[in-house]
C-alpha cells in the first residue's frame, strides 16, 4: 500500500512538471506583444501584433508553451511543423526564432532556464543554444 502511494504521488508531481500541448490560435499574451497564428494556404504564419514575423507548414496547429510568470505571459512556446519542432523565444524582441534540425513530433516538454527539454517517437532529446543533443539516461530533475 506504501509503494502504491508513492507511486501515485511521484505520478502526480511528474505530471505537473509537463506543459500540455495546445492548438489555440491565440491570441496568446507575450513579453514581446500578442501571439497570434492563422492559416495560409498549406500552413500557417506566426504574427505579433499582426505583423508576420514566421511561416510554417503544418497540416494542424500544435505548440507547447513556456509560461514564464504571474502575469500569465507566454515566454517560449515550441511549435510542430511538417519540418520539425520551431522554438520562439518571446523573451527577446523581436521573438527568437530557433528551428530544430531534426524531423520529430514532440510528445511532451519541458521548459528549463535555456534549455528545452523534449520526448519525441525516438528518444528524449535538449534543445539548447541551438544545438539538439539526444539524452542518455540521467539522475537530472526537469520541472
Amino acid at each position: 500500500m506504501k509503494r502504491l502511494l508513492l507511486a501515485a504521488i511521484a505520478a502526480t508531481s511528474f505530471a505537473t512538471c509537463v506543459h500540455a500541448q495546445s492548438n489555440a490560435s491565440g491570441p496568446l499574451v507575450t513579453r514581446s506583444g500578442e501571439l497570434q497564428f492563422e492559416r495560409v494556404d498549406s500552413g500557417f504564419v506566426a504574427m505579433i501584433d499582426n505583423k508576420i514575423f514566421d511561416r510554417f507548414g503544418a497540416n494542424t496547429l500544435t505548440h507547447f508553451d513556456d509560461i514564464g510568470n504571474a502575469s500569465d505571459t507566454v515566454a517560449r512556446t515550441l511549435v510542430q511543423t511538417d519540418s520539425g519542432p520551431v522554438l520562439y523565444d518571446f523573451r527577446h524582441h523581436p521573438p527568437l526564432v530557433e528551428r530544430l534540425s531534426t524531423r520529430m513530433t514532440v510528445k511532451r516538454v519541458f521548459w528549463q532556464n535555456d534549455e528545452v527539454v523534449m520526448q519525441g517517437a525516438q528518444g528524449w532529446f535538449r534543445f539548447k543554444q541551438g544545438a539538439l543533443t539526444k539524452l542518455q539516461s540521467s539522475t537530472t530533475t526537469y520541472h
